[in-house]
């Protein structure tokens, strides 16, 4: 996702609340959305793999091994 897509959908969403949109650009808009819910969840789930957490008997558990290879729910 990058910078112009991200104005993009703030542009929508701005004409969205003032006139309305066409149909055209709800589908854009519910695209758009759908490209940026991704790359959240892509970008947090890279950060999550990588976090490491101390249990209680001093062994640590890497969250990407215990729980990245999951299917979605």
């Amino acid at each position: 996702m990058n910078q112009k897509d991200l104005d993009r959908i703030n542009e929508l969403a701005r004409k969205s609340k003032s006139v309305g949109l066409t149909g055209q650009e709800k589908e854009e808009q519910a695209r758009l959305r759908r490209l940026y819910i991704e790359s959240v969840r892509m970008n947090l789930r890279s950060q999550l793999d990588v976090i490491d957490v101390r249990e209680k008997d001093g062994t640590i558990t890497n969250l990407g091994e215990k729980y990245g290879n999951k299917t979605k729910h």
